[in-house]
């Protein structure tokens, strides 16, 4: 059975400016869970104040390895990925 569900990784950037990777299936959604202190527990300390970057995927494996990527990179190398995407990360 086909599905019409896409899938998406994205990247928060918190009030301290760090970083904070995710998966959902509705970006804008979930977001407002995080803000709402109903997200991660990570985001309920750190305080996510946008949305910096969103990539969707077909599948759910797809988008939570891009996320377990993500999670897993040093801070430069996060840098470095919103870099690259042409993410402005400042404050």
């Amino acid at each position: 059975m086909a599905t019409n569900t896409s899938y998406y990784f994205y990247v928060l950037l918190c009030q301290d400016g760090s970083f904070y990777g995710g998966f959902t299936t509705d970006v804008s959604n979930r977001f407002e869970s995080h803000k709402s202190g109903h997200g991660a527990k990570y985001t309920k300390t750190h305080h996510p104040i946008r949305i910096l970057y969103q990539e969707r995927f077909e599948s759910k494996h797809d988008a939570l390895s891009a996320e377990w990527h993500f999670k897993h990179q040093s801070r430069p190398a996060k840098e470095k990925f919103l870099r690259l995407h042409h993410v402005d990360f400042s404050l």
